[in-house]
């Protein structure tokens, strides 16, 4: 992949990935894991370290993408990120004897009949020739050799991943092959090519993001919290501390279990919403509760909460499972939209038949002055222009549009 179609690449799956999407950052990943295997191994001088490093490499970018200013400075970032830990690796395991893995491998290479002796022989010296190539060339050369074999021997390709020119990239190898001898350079290349990460390695970095989302990303579990606290907001239908905001503070406290436990987001989001929609449903029975004169008339609104609660929480089902299944900005305004009609419709026809007679009745005079401000058009209309501005927002915010 020459440097224009790597900028292409990147521009086009970097802002996907930012939203969530672990299919778009699998493709970076194939597209750099060269590099920053190479600049891992390169410092640490040890294969399945330097694969480790890699991982968390690519796992700390994506978690981080937020940070990102344009696509451009994405490769510098991710090989900084890499001899960072790569460094921090070195400085934990210098002088550390043989133990763990490595330990129970080498003991099985002693034990197990499989593979021969011989191959293990080879395979053992292998990495011995190629740790000692690795620490005999200069440091500023390593990144380059590794990456020259791995990057089918193109110095322009090389130049282009390390950020460099390619004159640098020539001076540099020939650096390296006046210091290596001619065979052990072979050797060597041999080495580099066949520890180079394949389509596996790839897929290992894809499943550790399973619990992962980037904190861009997290615009869309603060929106769901939002939404939720929409639907909080519609239940209660007049008051600005109430449902709107309980939703934002559970969009936030689904933001916080998301980055300490590592659940979906769409479990994050849904934690928000509940709790604003459970904070609306107490201030509204409480409200309506006042104005009933008898047992009859608190189960009639009874009756209403319960209608009410179950079309809210079908609502926040629907919009969360369009917000997981689909990118776009489409089946989530869909799913937004319905719903809205639904509770608005409760609120606007069902609940008025049901306290006519009880705004009506005289001992309800004092109480029934606030009522369309806090359960009436007007609270609805507030609610509903609240409402929509927060799913605005979540769009926005999530870069649905």
């Amino acid at each position: 992949m020459n440097a224009q179609t790597l900028d292409l690449m990147l521009q086009h799956e970097l802002p996907a990935a930012a939203r969530g999407n672990r299919e778009a950052y699998g493709r970076i990943v194939l597209a750099c894991q060269n590099t920053v295997t190479a600049i891992a191994l390169a410092i640490t001088r040890d294969v399945q370290a330097s694969e480790d490093i890699a991982q968390e490499a690519f796992l700390k970018a994506w978690q981080q993408l937020d940070r990102l200013k344009n696509s451009a400075s994405f490769l510098p970032w991710l090989r900084q990120i890499t001899r960072n830990l790569a460094r921090d690796w070195l400085r934990a395991n210098h002088g550390r004897p043989l133990s763990g893995e490595a330990a129970e491998i080498a003991i099985g290479m002693a034990a197990d009949p499989s593979p021969t002796p011989s191959e293990r022989l080879l395979r053992t010296e292998e990495e011995i020739v190629a740790t000692d190539i690795i620490s005999a060339l200069p440091e500023d050369s390593r990144e380059t050799l590794l990456l020259f074999y791995r990057e089918g021997q193109s110095s322009q390709q090389v130049a282009d991943l390390l950020g460099l020119s390619d004159a640098a990239v020539r001076k540099r190898l020939s650096r390296a092959r006046a210091t290596v001898r001619e065979e052990l350079l072979k050797r060597f290349g041999e080495f580099a090519r066949s520890t180079a990460p394949g389509t596996a390695f790839a897929m290992i970095v894809l499943g550790g993001l399973v619990g992962a989302m980037p904190a861009a990303s997290a615009a869309t579990v603060i929106g769901s919290g939002v939404l939720g606290g929409g639907i909080g907001k519609l239940g209660t239908s007049g008051l600005m501390g109430g449902g709107v905001s309980g939703g934002v503070a559970g969009g936030s406290f689904g933001l916080i279990l998301q980055t300490f436990t590592q659940h979906p987001a769409s479990l994050a989001g849904l934690i928000g919403g509940v709790i604003g929609g459970l904070a609306g449903y107490v201030f509204t029975w409480w409200y309506l509760a006042r104005f009933g004169q008898t047992a009859q008339d608190r189960q009639r609104i009874r009756r209403f909460l319960l209608l009410n609660s179950s079309t809210a929480a079908a609502w926040l089902f629907c919009v969360m499972l369009a917000t997981v299944l689909y990118r776009g900005w489409l089946a989530l305004s869909i799913a937004f939209v319905v719903g809205l009609a639904m509770v608005n419709y409760q609120y606007l026809v069902t609940l008025p038949r049901i306290m006519a007679p009880l705004l009506a009745h005289p001992a309800n005079a004092a109480r029934r002055r606030g009522y369309d401000y806090v359960m009436g058009k007007k609270a609805i209309v507030f609610s509903t222009l609240l409402a929509v501005g927060a799913m605005a927002f979540a769009l926005v915010q999530s870069g649905r549009i």
